[in-house]
């Protein structure tokens, strides 16, 4: 791209309308040069909108004292990140400035116009090679690899590099910085380029340097029983968390975070309160991560953008997290992205839509919300790559709408394209059944570890149950038939030891797939017998005290003396109160298994 220069014909609020002098492209980069308390500064932009030798720029810091006839440079680069060994463990904002190195910089409040190095120049890596003079490599093949917390970062060829190169040079093993040239490649033609342990790759385009896009299967275990058993979501796939404010969306983020099955994870705080962000930015080097021991932070990277922060920031940070997920993707990895919120991100382009002055839609949401929250979820997925290795990047978003109402455009836009819907319910969350996920709203598209015939089972008795609970507010208790009343008794059973889990306990907070399965197939057993009773009070109170025995048991050291002898106690006391079978549970269960 050639580099134009423009001038600025006006501004409203973050967007600002540029007379360009040259050509332009669409998401290029520009400068504004502005004259700050004496003090000249560039402010970073995105091209969003050409029309002839007029463009739309969105200014990624505040517009304050940007004037008419300001200069404009752009630099021919489209929006970019920069990608090498150096990203987990770092704190950045959309536009990949590392916000720990900034605040030192600049001190409590940020100033504007000041961007910094995304990886550490100074910082040297234990350089590998791991090919020879005169092989033939192509993009996204690897040269060599360095040492990264508990990964082995592979050293790409760069994935702008298309064709095929023979390697004419490579650096011996040795200790290196992100910029030292560690190999030159030759094209077909000769022409030699030297390259780094770092490079670019715009953030509006997708990583396409695998061989072949697979279709997600296997599960990735969360630990969460609700969602693995109920609600499973597959490597590569994708799912969504709507709900109310305070029902518990971003804990339920930071628990999948800790405990999900994945080698990295990548938080995209999107325009949401600074309290929830500093509160992540506390909590997330304070845990520990199961896999290591050490903190989590080691294999994390958070891209950290306040409702504070300029609308246009927002957009970055999601496609800088995205970005970063399929680079790591590249390397055989496993990565979790999980972006709060998307309400946000969208809330940002309905501000920009409005003041492009384009047709709105629902909601006065742009038209195009649908497309544009689609090609962010697209970019999930499991591929195989050229050297035979998978990788994966599954993606959860948050939604947050109004009033807890999922008919309004950002949620209905995002469960068109999701795997997985995990519902929150303000009236869980009042109740403190948590997670506040609704086990009768929500819904998934992926096979999860447990049959799926049981799994189907249970679910019909909390639809059973649940009508008798409606039921039993109009005509009471005393109105409802004894079998009636064991399904609803049945119902919250289910509910009370198995949708809920008590995060705060070093057991049942993180339960994995085995303890799953063998606690499913105990409260299964209970679901699927007919149970004698002589009356209501006394299924109630056999209920109480089986509940706290099983809640006794989901804290009990797995396969432990506490755990075997309270399951014996469950068994013996289903099998005590057991009249038989209930009708149809084996037909079910193989027509759906």
């Amino acid at each position: 791209m050639s580099q134009s220069t423009g001038r600025v014909l006006g501004v409203n609020g973050n967007m600002v309308s540029v007379i360009v002098e040259g050509d332009v492209a669409l998401n290029e980069v520009g400068y504004i040069t502005v004259d700050s308390d004496g003090e000249e500064k560039r402010l970073k932009s995105e091209v969003i909108r050409v029309r002839g030798d007029r463009a739309e720029v969105q200014v990624f810091e505040m517009t304050r004292g940007i004037g008419v006839d300001d200069r404009v440079e752009f630099t021919g680069e489209l929006l970019a990140v920069e990608l090498g060994p150096g990203l987990l463990g770092r704190v950045y904002d959309g536009l990949q400035n590392p916000l720990p190195e900034l605040a030192a910089q600049c001190g409590f409040f940020l100033d504007r116009g000041v961007y910094l190095n995304a990886l550490d120049r100074k910082l040297t890596w234990a350089f590998t090679p791991k090919v020879a003079v005169g092989e033939t490599v192509e993009r996204a093949d690897t040269l060599g690899i360095v040492p990264e917390g508990i990964f082995e970062h592979r050293i790409m060829v760069p994935f702008n590099r298309y064709g095929s190169y023979t390697v004419r040079q490579i650096a011996s093993a040795g200790e290196y910085t992100v910029d030292h040239e560690i190999a030159r490649l030759a094209d077909k033609d000769g022409n030699e380029i030297g390259v780094t342990m770092m490079f670019e790759w715009p953030v509006k385009r997708a990583v396409d340097c695998y061989a072949e896009r697979l279709k997600p299967e296997d599960p990735m275990v969360t630990k969460v029983r609700i969602i693995d058993t109920f609600f499973p979501v597959a490597l590569g796939g994708t799912y969504c968390i709507p709900g109310p404010f305070g029902a518990g969306k971003t804990v339920l983020q930071q628990i999948t975070s800790r405990n999900a099955e994945v080698d990295i994870v990548i938080v995209a705080a999107c325009g949401e309160r600074a309290g929830e962000v500093v509160e992540t930015l506390r909590e997330f080097p304070e845990l520990t991560d199961p896999r290591t021991g050490r903190t989590l932070m080691e294999r994390t990277v958070i891209i950290c953008n306040t409702s504070s922060m300029p609308v246009a920031a927002r957009e970055a940070s999601v496609y800088t997290a995205v970005t970063i997920a399929e680079y790591y993707r590249q390397m055989g990895l496993n990565v979790l992205l999980l972006a709060d919120s998307t309400s946000r991100w969208a809330q940002a382009m309905r501000e920009m839509s409005g003041r492009l002055e384009e047709i709105p839609g629902e909601e006065a949401f742009p038209a195009y919300l649908e497309s544009v929250i689609a090609g962010f979820y697209e970019r999930a997925g499991v591929v195989r790559l050229r050297d035979g290795g998978h990788g994966s990047v599954t993606i959860g978003g948050t939604v947050s709408p109004a009033g807890g109402n999922f008919e309004e455009p950002v949620t209905q836009a995002t469960l068109k394209v999701v795997g997985a819907f995990h519902g929150l319910s303000r009236e869980r969350s009042d109740a403190r059944r948590y997670p506040s996920i609704h086990p009768l709203e929500s819904w998934s598209k992926y096979r999860g570890p447990i049959d799926r015939g049981m799994v189907e089972y249970a679910r019909d008795a909390l639809h059973r149950g649940n009508e008798v609970g409606q039921m039993m507010k109009v005509v009471g208790e005393e109105g409802t038939s004894l079998d009636d009343y064991l399904w609803y008794l049945k119902s919250e059973f289910t509910d009370a030891v198995y949708l809920q889990q008590n995060a705060f306990d070093m057991v049942d907070a993180a339960v994995d797939t085995e303890r799953q399965r063998f606690a499913f197939a105990m409260l299964f057993t209970l679901l699927t017998r007919k149970l004698s009773f002589a009356a209501k009070e006394e299924a109630r109170s056999w209920f109480a005290e089986l509940r706290q025995r099983f809640i006794d048991f989901n804290g009990a050291k797995w396969q432990g003396d506490e755990f075997n002898r309270l399951h014996k106690e469950i068994v013996s006391t289903i099998e005590a109160r057991t009249a038989g079978t209930e009708e149809n549970a084996e037909q079910l269960v193989g027509e759906r298994g």
